[in-house]
């Protein structure tokens, strides 16, 4: 498979307050030319939330399995799809380790639908540090963090 045949994906979340408005952000570039830019965000939820929810954005405009290389400067998202922590969660009827439920159950969920669908590499990158790309979904995500008006998270408990 050919590098123009691999979809990258950058995420970033954002949350003004943790809990607090909180928006999220995926830059996906294809091939040479293409790129799609989503972002969107909720009035009272966690960065967490929002740095899972900027993955399964991106992974769900996907319209047919893809091989992705994500970028995220987020170590929860990183570490729970690359140390086993969602695999073994999933085997222990989504307890902890501690026999505690997982939080944001239903977007571990979700994402193991969607990574299963697809072939991830994951890369953890410094936020602010410089990656253009993390820094315009950085942007992204605070822009949306602000917007008037923010629907209620529906998983934020």
């Amino acid at each position: 498979m050919s590098e123009t045949s691999v979809v990258r994906l950058y995420t970033d979340g954002a949350c003004l307050g943790n809990p607090g408005p909180g928006g999220w952000a995926a830059v996906l570039l294809y091939g040479g030319e293409a790129r799609k830019e989503l972002s969107g965000g909720y009035a009272k939820t966690t960065n967490n939330r929002m740095e899972m929810l900027a993955l399964i954005e991106g992974l769900k405009v996907l319209k047919r399995p893809c091989r992705v290389k994500v970028w995220t400067d987020s170590r929860y998202l990183h570490d729970g799809l690359t140390k086993g922590w969602l695999q073994k969660w999933q085997k222990n009827g989504w307890k902890t380790a501690a026999k505690k439920p997982v939080k944001n159950k239903d977007l571990w969920q979700e994402l193991a639908a969607l990574t299963s669908r697809h072939q991830l590499e994951l890369h953890w990158v410094r936020g602010h540090s410089g990656d253009p790309e993390n820094e315009r979904c950085d942007v992204l995500a605070k822009a949306a963090a602000n917007q008037p008006g923010l629907a209620k998270d529906p998983g934020h408990e």
